[in-house]
């Protein structure tokens, strides 16, 4: 197992049934309580560890997922207001070395708890139609929808929370 991808990459093809959505819809929507499951009981020690060698600790995991899915929310609606907007890319890697990063994980665990509770609301009351809605990002060249980018970020939530259990599992934590 590549310690990069402990779930694989997120890739993929085919056809984006209602069924495929609710379920990514669900995986989004339950991310903060199996997040907080996967932390619980660390010490800050242990927060403090990479999930592997040269990689981000837990805690930066953690808060990069809040900082990530904000911008995730923020293409979404960007997306369903606006023809095509193209969004705008940011540094994770630089955002990492914050000193928010350095702080509690719990303002990212609530954050994430109000945010994906206020997401899911709106994934729900989407048609059809708004999921083939779509953005453009500037670095990779590629034009996404919705329905993909639904994807895209249920897998994000998942690979990541992979990060954590992984490294719990490896030194028994």
């Amino acid at each position: 197992m590549d310690p990069r991808y402990p779930i694989g990459e997120y890739a993929f093809t085919g056809e984006i049934t209602a069924a495929q959505r609710e379920q990514w819809i669900r995986e989004i929507e339950t991310l903060p309580t199996r997040l907080r499951q996967a932390v619980a009981g660390l010490s800050e020690d242990q927060l403090n560890l990479p999930y592997r060698e040269g990689g981000w600790t837990l805690r930066q995991v953690v808060h990069h997922l809040a900082d990530s899915h904000i911008n995730a929310y923020t293409r979404f609606k960007l997306a369903l207001t606006e023809e095509t907007p193209t969004i705008r890319p940011y540094h994770e890697d630089r955002w990492a070395k914050l000193p928010d990063y350095e702080g509690d994980i719990e303002a990212s665990l609530l954050l994430l708890e109000a945010l994906h509770r206020r997401w899911t609301h709106l994934l729900r009351s989407l048609s059809e139609e708004d999921f083939e809605r779509s953005f453009h990002h500037p670095e990779s060249g590629k034009t996404t929808s919705l329905a993909y980018n639904l994807g895209n970020y249920a897998w994000h939530g998942n690979h990541h929370l992979a990060h954590i259990t992984a490294l719990r599992t490896r030194l028994d934590l």
